[in-house]
C-alpha cells in the first residue's frame, strides 16, 4: 500500500474526553482500544503518535522509545482526569517504532512497561511494544459476514481443527525456527481444511505471549497478534482468507490470568492494578500466574473490549474461553487456607460470575452471530443457558465430562471394556443440559497422555482399528466436534511446540488410511443434517441397545428436522468377529449403509456387502424389526434410512 493510501486518523479521533473517562470507570466503554494505547493520528497537519495508558496509581509515566532514544525524561506524559489515563501526543513518532511506558510508582520505583493496548510487539525474546496502524487492511469477506449472520450455529455442522500454528508446518532448517508466516499458513491450511471437510479453524496462541512453551496461554499482549508469524495486517490477510474459503475463524482467548512478567500487567502500576490485591486472590499458585480483578470495572473493560476487538476488528467467527472453571471457582487449585471465601462463605468467584455475563450478553447484542465456546470442566449450573435465566450465556461448552469417559474406555484392553460400558453411555444422561462440543485438544496428547493412536490398546491394525472405531462414534454421538492437529491421521508422538506435526508418517498406509476415514467422516457428518442439526434436543437421538456389554457394541440412531432422511450408527469395541449380528430398527423402510470402516482403503479386510439391507419383521433389541450386517472386529457401519 502506498504511503499516501494510508489511513492517518486525526488527533480529535484519538483524544481521550471525559465521557471516554466516565465510560471506562463504569466498564461500558467497548472500544477503549481505539483510545488506549498507541494511535498513529495527525495534529494541525503533522503526523505522530498519541500515547493513552491506564496507570491509576502511579506517581508518573513517560513514554520512551526509538523516537527519543529511550531517554526516560524525554517525553513525560499528563493526566487530568480522575481515572488515571496519561496521554502524549509525540510528534516525531512514527509506526514501526519500538516503545515502552516507565511508569514511576509510589515507591519511586521506575518500571519499563509494555503497552497493554499495542496492537503489535517486537519479536520475542525482545518484549517492547511497536507503533503500528491497523486501519489499513481492506477486508474482501463480505459475503461470508453477511452470510454469518444469517444462520444459527447451533443447528450447524461444526467440525473445528485446532491448530497451533509454530507446530503445524515448519521449513526446515531456518535460523527463524523456520515458523510458516500467517501469509503462507493461510494458504496452506485452506487447503488442508478443504480436502479434509473441517468447518472451523481454532487458533492456539495468536495474542502475544513471551514464552514459546506458554503456547500462548500467557499473555502480555492482549491486542497484538503475535509477531512471531508476521505482522497485524498479515494475521487479518490469514483470516479473510479463510473466510473467502467458507472457514470459519476461532480463537483461544485467555482472560482468565496473565503472566508474572516484569513487561507486563502485573503490578503495572506499581501496585495491583489488573489483579486482585490480596495474594490468595490474585495468585494461582499452581500456575505461577495472576488473576484478573474480575472486581474493578476497568479491568472487565480492558477485558470485554479485548473480545469485542477479536471479533469486531479482526472478524473473527469465535472465541474459546481458556480456563473458565478457574474464573468461577475461588479455590480452583488451592489448597485450604490458600483462598478467601465470597461474603457468603462459598467458593464461587462473585465477581468474575458477573463478568462472564457482561461479556457474553454484550457480545451477543452487539454480534449476535458469535461463538462464545467455555473450556469449563465442572458441573457448573447453564453456561450455555441465556444470561437473562441466570446462565452465563455461552454459545457452547466443551465437554470435558465426555472426553474424560472416552478416553479411559478407549485406553481398556478390549476385554474389560465390558465392565466399564457405562463410560460411553453416560453421557447420554446430561446431553441436553447444555450446548456441547465433543472435544480432543492438544491437552489430551501431551504431559505424557500419549497421542490418540498411542492411548490405544494392541499393536499394529488394533491400535488403528480402535482409533477409527472410537472416532466414528464421536462423529455420531450428538455435540459439535473438534479435533487437534495430527489426531487424525494417527500421530504417534506426544505434540510439542518445538517440532512440526510429524507429517512423514502419511508415507505409511495406516496413517492414509485413517487419515481418509476420518476425512470421509468429516463430509459424512457436514452432508447429513440427521448428525448435527438436532444436537440440543432430545429427539434427535435414540438408542437402538445401550446395553450390549458384554459384545462392547452400540447401536443408535441420529436425527434431523427432515424426518425422511436418519442416520443409524453401530461400533463394535472389541476385535471380535460378530457375523451374526442383528440390529432392531424403529421403521420398517431400506437402510443404505454409508460407511463400512472394513473397506480396504481405510485398512479393512475388504470384505464385500451389500449397499441396502432390508428389515425383517423379526424383533431385536426390543424393536419389531430388524437386520442382519456382519460386524467386522472393531467393526463401523453408517446406514442411512
Amino acid at each position: 500500500m502506498r504511503r499516501e493510501d494510508i489511513k492517518v486518523r486525526e488527533l480529535q479521533e484519538c483524544e481521550i474526553k471525559e465521557l471516554d473517562c466516565y465510560l471506562f470507570g463504569n466498564g461500558r466503554h467497548y472500544e477503549i482500544y481505539k483510545k488506549l494505547g498507541a494511535h498513529v493520528t495527525r495534529k494541525n497537519g503533522k503526523e505522530g503518535v498519541y500515547f493513552a495508558l491506564w496507570a491509576p496509581k502511579a506517581k508518573s509515566v513517560s513514554v520512551v522509545g526509538d523516537f527519543n532514544n529511550w531517554n526516560v525524561e524525554a517525553t513525560y506524559m499528563t493526566c487530568d482526569n480522575p481515572v488515571g489515563i496519561y496521554t502524549a501526543f509525540v510528534p516525531y513518532a512514527k509506526a514501526n517504532d519500538l516503545y515502552k511506558f516507565c511508569v514511576t510508582g509510589e515507591n519511586n520505583k521506575q518500571i519499563l512497561k509494555a503497552d497493554p493496548f499495542a496492537n503489535y510487539a517486537e519479536l520475542r525474546p525482545g518484549n517492547a511494544s511497536k507503533v503500528t496502524n491497523i486501519h489499513d487492511f481492506t477486508w474482501n469477506d463480505e459475503m461470508w459476514l453477511k452470510e454469518r449472520d444469517q444462520r444459527c450455529s447451533k443447528s450447524l455442522p461444526m467440525a473445528v481443527y485446532e491448530v497451533h500454528i509454530g507446530s503445524w508446518m515448519r521449513h526446515p532448517g531456518r535460523w527463524d525456527d523456520g515458523f510458516y508466516n500467517y501469509r503462507e499458513f493461510a494458504h496452506r491450511i485452506v487447503e488442508y481444511v478443504l480436502d479434509m471437510g473441517y468447518t472451523h479453524v481454532e487458533l492456539m496462541g495468536i495474542a502475544e505471549y513471551p514464552f514459546d512453551g506458554s503456547w500462548g496461554y500467557q499473555v502480555t499482549g492482549y491486542y497484538a497478534p503475535t509477531s512471531r508469524y508476521g505482522t497485524p495486517e498479515d494475521f487479518a490477510y490469514l483470516v479473510d482468507y479463510l473466510h473467502q474459503h467458507n472457514i470459519g475463524v476461532i480463537l483461544d482467548w485467555v482472560p482468565a490470568h496473565f503472566p508474572k512478567d516484569e513487561h507486563g500487567l502485573a503490578n503495572f502500576d506499581g501496585t495491583a492494578t489488573y489483579e486482585y490485591a490480596d495474594p490468595k486472590m490474585g495468585e494461582h499458585p499452581e500456575w505461577g500466574t495472576k488473576i484478573f480483578d474480575y472486581s474493578k470495572a476497568e479491568v472487565q473493560n480492558f477485558l470485554i473490549a479485548n473480545a469485542l476487538f477479536w471479533i469486531e476488528h479482526y472478524h473473527i467467527d469465535g472465541l474459546r474461553v481458556d480456563a473458565v472453571a478457574s474464573m468461577l471457582y475461588l479455590d480452583y487449585g488451592k489448597e485450604d487456607g490458600q483462598w478467601v471465601a465470597n461474603k457468603y462463605g462459598g467458593n464461587q468467584n462473585l465477581d468474575a460470575v458477573e463478568f462472564l455475563k457482561h461479556l457474553n450478553s454484550i457480545v451477543k447484542k452487539r454480534n449476535p452471530s458469535a461463538i462464545m465456546i467455555a473450556e469449563e470442566s465442572t458441573a457448573w449450573p447453564g453456561v450455555t443457558a441465556d444470561v437473562e435465566d441466570d446462565g452465563l450465556g455461552f454459545t457452547f461448552k466443551w465437554n470435558m465430562g465426555w472426553m474424560h469417559d472416552f478416553t479411559q474406555y478407549m485406553k481398556l484392553d478390549p476385554l474389560f471394556r465390558k465392565y466399564n460400558h457405562g463410560l460411553m453411555t453416560f453421557s447420554m444422561v446430561y446431553a441436553y443440559s447444555e450446548n456441547y462440543i465433543l472435544v480432543l485438544s492438544h491437552d489430551e496428547v501431551v504431559h505424557l497422555k500419549c497421542s490418540m493412536l498411542n492411548k490405544m490398546p494392541g499393536l499394529g491394525f488394533d491400535k488403528f482399528a480402535n482409533l477409527k472405531a472410537g472416532y466414528a462414534f464421536m462423529f455420531c454421538h450428538p455435540g459439535k466436534k473438534l479435533l487437534f492437529m495430527g489426531q487424525d491421521f494417527g500421530q504417534h508422538r506426544e505434540w510439542s511446540e518445538d517440532r512440526e506435526v510429524d507429517w512423514f508418517l502419511l508415507g505409511e498406509k495406516p496413517h492414509q488410511q485413517i487419515k481418509l476415514f476420518v476425512k470421509d467422516l468429516l463430509h459424512l457428518y457436514k452432508s447429513n443434517s440427521a448428525l448435527y442439526e438436532l444436537d440440543t434436543k432430545p429427539e434427535g437421538f435414540n438408542w437402538i441397545n445401550s446395553d450390549d456389554s458384554f459384545r462392547s457394541i452400540f447401536s443408535f440412531t441420529r436425527h434431523g428436522e427432515d424426518k425422511g432422511k436418519n442416520i443409524l450408527a453401530i461400533c463394535n469395541f472389541t476385535p471380535m468377529e460378530r457375523g451374526d449380528y442383528r440390529v432392531g430398527v424403529f421403521e420398517n423402510t431400506p437402510h443404505k449403509l454409508i460407511l463400512n470402516g472394513d473397506e480396504k482403503k481405510y485398512g479393512g479386510s475388504g470384505r464385500a456387502y451389500q449397499e441396502v439391507f432390508i428389515p425383517e419383521k423379526k424383533k431385536c433389541d426390543g424393536k419389531e424389526y430388524s437386520f442382519e450386517f456382519p460386524l467386522a472386529p472393531y467393526g463401523v457401519a453408517i446406514f442411512e434410512f
